[in-house]
């Protein structure tokens, strides 16, 4: 059957099937009424039946396939053959053509005006297939990425600045209508940008070209545009959107704007450079309408988790979060400070920059050009009378030594380090100046963590150790002996159209807790670097980076690649045979 039912509606047609009752049918049509959605999925949300099911008797009923969009392999020109608008407002997805003939597959396959439209939009017959609409929807955000719409664009813009530069900077300071290619350029690469869930974009000029680069899961995914003039006309816009001096050119400049992006509120934060062929800008992408963070949803393992809560719970101390850049560190402070933002408790933080704005929270942005500096910030912040402070770095001698003071004195304390683990990180603070009977009295726990990139679900498969990984496990010592077993089952992604062929999608956190104790702090105070790297070892909730992230690589959540890059060496990896043999499950 290549057409919807035309003359039996849905709900009679499960109420004759016997799957919902008359009474069913008359309070899911008063609920649609009210919520003007569709029939099927207000009998899904209201309980009366599971969408597997209303999918599986759609396509039995209308004698049409029942796709999982998932799994399927797309082919990008016959998708494209039908405009986003068409396709996200009838819900709809071209997925194959045989013989003339496309099958394209709808969520809602009784819809006959919809498929009337489908029909006079592709100008071929159509068949029809029924989809899943959650995944229908997240398969449209990356079907209909705006790569080719930006390289359009850019070379509209290349051909309205001519050859004149004034021209240039008068169409980039001038053009506010919202037709002008510089505007809709702009438009087009934050659409993408979130749409594929970048987190950075970089907007690189060269000798020849302009490169547009987005940061994905951590990696970076390149786009080349021939038109190299347009990088000119982009900075300027983007300065004026920043409120930043669209003159200087020979000075780095940081800047903030917010904008709307497919209904969602992000939050840019921009930086410029000065490089050899212009100017290059990165833009740091924060959704504001994400909603607020909280622990939970960091993917820490629940044994961490429950024992972070305590430690940030205590009246005083102070709590480290250790990790590079793009590790994830303000996600776990913000998350904590999310639990602690209480109407009692005064909290203050001194960041650089300020990310995500918190309600309650008394932010302050450093400024070091007018010498508003952390120590500055910090020493203020302690005449205002918290209870919590943040810190957004110990950069300095003096900054750690007044953050370790407000520590002992009844303030609790939080801060990061950008160090490899915890065990080096309480050692740094004294190699940065900081006495350690100050450290040894006022550190409280030390949290490190890293990043690893989520295999793929929809084109994970199998993957069989190499002789060279085998070596590498076998170095790793006894504590990683599970992952050389014969049921131990490792996976990787192959790459499809839902990850942009790159098999991974999403990140979760790897951590590593270090919780001071008596033989801690004494090594501390003696400055002990081995018998405090010994005692660390023995602690009970200690488990390194590598051997965490180990632990997601057997449950199939990550890849082995993704294991070998965050350890840099054995070394760093911190094993020993002394090491405790807990194994933790990680609550993803």
């Amino acid at each position: 059957m290549s057409e919807p039912a035309k003359k039996m509606r849905l709900g009679d047609m499960l109420v004759q099937n016997e799957i919902i009752t008359e009474a069913q049918l008359m309070k899911a049509l008063a609920e649609q009424k009210k919520a003007g959605s569709k029939l099927g999925r207000t009998l899904i949300d209201l309980g009366f039946m599971a969408e597997d099911d209303l999918l599986r008797f759609l396509s039995k009923q209308m004698g049409i396939p029942l796709v999982q969009l998932r799994n399927f392999q797309f082919n990008a020109e016959l998708v494209k053959k039908l405009p986003e608008t068409a396709a996200r407002r009838y819900r709809a997805i071209v997925l194959s053509e045989q013989e003339g003939t496309l099958l394209v597959g709808m969520s809602d396959p009784l819809d006959i005006y919809g498929y009337d439209e489908l029909t006079r939009i592709l100008k071929q017959p159509v068949k029809l297939a029924v989809v899943r609409e959650s995944e229908l929807l997240n398969t449209l955000d990356m079907a209909y990425r705006r790569t080719d719409e930006i390289a359009s664009i850019a070379g509209e813009l290349e051909d309205e600045l001519g050859d004149d530069a004034f021209d240039l900077a008068q169409i980039a300071a001038t053009g506010d209508g919202s037709d002008a290619p510089v505007v809709r350029l702009l438009e087009s690469i934050f659409e993408d940008a979130v749409m594929a869930r970048a987190s950075d974009i970089h907007i690189e000029p060269d000798e020849n070209v302009v490169r547009i680069r987005q940061r994905i899961d951590g990696t970076l995914h390149e786009q080349v545009m021939k038109e190299k003039r347009i990088n000119a006309a982009l900075v300027l816009r983007l300065k004026l959107m920043s409120g930043l001096n669209i003159s200087e050119k020979r000075l780095p400049q940081d800047g903030r704007f917010n904008i709307r992006v497919k209904g969602r509120s992000i939050d840019v934060r921009l930086s410029t450079m000065p490089v050899q062929y212009g100017e290059s800008v990165v833009m740091r992408l924060l959704d504001q309408s994400a909603g607020t963070l909280n622990l939970d949803a960091t993917g820490m393992p629940q044994v961490l988790r429950d024992r972070l809560r305590i430690l940030i719970h205590r009246p005083y101390g102070l709590l480290l979060v250790t990790g590079p850049t793009g590790s994830g560190k303000t996600t776990t402070l913000y998350g904590a400070l999310s639990e602690l933002n209480t109407p009692a408790t005064k909290i203050i933080t001194a960041e650089d920059p300020v990310e995500y704005r918190l309600p309650r929270v008394t932010q302050v942005q450093i400024n070091p050009k007018i010498g508003l500096n952390f120590a500055t910030v910090l020493r203020s912040a302690l005449r205002q009378d918290p209870d919590i402070v943040l810190v957004g770095e110990m950069r300095d001698q003096e900054t750690s030594e007044i953050g370790l003071r407000a520590a002992m004195t009844g303030h609790f304390v939080l801060s990061t380090l950008h160090t490899n683990d915890s065990i080096s990180s309480a050692m740094r603070l004294i190699d940065m100046g900081a006495e350690p009977f100050l450290v040894a009295s006022a550190l409280t726990a030390i949290l490190a963590q890293r990043l690893v990139r989520r295999v793929c679900e929809d084109c994970r498969k199998t993957h069989e150790l190499t002789d060279q990984e085998k070596v590498w496990l076998r170095g790793l010592g006894p504590k990683a002996s599970a992952a050389l077993q014969p049921d131990a089952t490792f996976v990787r992604g192959t790459g499809c159209y839902q990850c942009g062929n790159s098999g991974y999608k999403g990140r979760v956190g790897v951590y590593e807790l270090l919780e001071m104790n008596e033989d801690l702090l004494d090594a501390l105070r003696r400055g002990d670097q081995s018998e405090f790297t010994r005692a660390a070892r023995q602690t009970p909730l200690y488990r390194p980076l590598a051997l965490s992230a180990l632990d997601y690589a057997l449950k199939g959540i990550t890849s082995l690649e993704e294991v070998f890059r965050i350890t840099a060496s054995l070394a760093d990896a911190g094993f020993s045979e002394a090491e405790p043999t807990l194994t933790m499950q990680a609550d993803v």
